[in-house]
């Protein structure tokens, strides 16, 4: 095999870059790092010098566990649009984490305090929401990951609104088009309200949410954690069923204003069950 001055060997390449022979396998076969050539004769890969810091970066992103799915979106186009990237696929990755460590919190205080009621008690409340132009995004996700998708896909959302020169109205909403448990997944929608025109993109859908009555209950940040907030929802379905007859649209968390910003003990959060307006009534 001929190896000219500008190419390496997989394994001088391994080395420089700090990758085995099976990650670059691995990465050739993704599409992720494809070698600079392959030696019709013998099949060896070979590779570039200025391929050194691609590999470099994947390694990096790598170590921080990061899917490959992932380091493919990270490094298409310009160093600043993977910079956007980056930055939102780690806010994710600290959702998922806070989600987790509020999980496991819950899990202590109920194990210390057992026999307590895991939520207050407070009242069903209605409240009538007129059409609202939203943008949004679906995506299918588990428990484990539904914080992570949650913020990402809100930060996308608004960083495509702001560009377009849209009004953000404040807050957001996820509907929830199935049922999100530890061991399946379903469908949710994060929606961002907005004012203006704006084109959508990407997964970005614009579409306007009908009018509708809905029931809720409101909740704070510290009973927003999975599966405490199971019980706020037991309550307004409860009282959907007894008070209003069946729903009239799936479920969905309202997300008030800087609700990151609030306090453990401070209303951040609405559960909320559309329902037929004929039939419900403030309780």
């Amino acid at each position: 095999m001929e190896v000219t001055k500008d190419e390496l060997t997989i394994s001088e390449f391994g080395r420089r870059a700090g990758l085995s022979h099976k990650a670059l396998r691995l990465y050739d076969v993704s599409g992720l790092l494809p070698p600079a050539r392959v030696d019709p004769v013998n099949g060896y890969r070979l590779y570039s010098a200025d391929q050194l810091e691609r590999a470099r970066r994947i390694s990096v992103m790598r170590q921080l566990d990061m899917p490959l799915s992932t380091i493919a979106e990270v490094l298409t186009g310009t160093d600043e649009e993977a910079l956007i990237r980056l930055d939102r696929w780690w806010a994710a990755e600290e959702a998922n984490t806070a989600a987790r460590k509020a999980t496991l919190e819950y899990l202590r205080d109920r194990l210390i305090r057992a026999g307590s009621p895991g939520l207050t008690p407070r009242p069903v409340l209605v409240r009538d929401v007129p059409d609202t132009k939203i943008a949004s995004i679906r995506a299918d996700t588990d428990q484990q990951l539904l914080m992570g998708v949650i913020v990402s896909s809100t930060i996308e959302i608004r960083a495509h609104l702001t560009k377009a020169g849209a009004g953000l109205a404040g807050g957001s909403w996820v509907i929830y088009h199935g049922a999100v448990t530890p061991e399946s997944e379903a469908t949710v929608e994060v929606c961002v309200p907005f004012t203006g025109l704006v084109d959508p993109a990407g997964p970005i859908g614009i579409r306007v949410e009908p009018a509708h009555t809905e029931a809720y209950c409101t909740i704070t940040m510290d009973e927003c954690v999975y599966p405490r907030i199971m019980l706020a929802y037991d309550l307004v379905e409860d009282w959907v069923r007894k008070y209003a007859g069946p729903a009239a649209g799936p479920p969905r968390e309202v997300y008030r204003a800087g609700y990151q910003d609030m306090p453990g003990d401070g209303p951040a959060v609405d559960v909320a069950v559309p329902i037929h307006p004929r039939e419900g009534k403030n309780r």
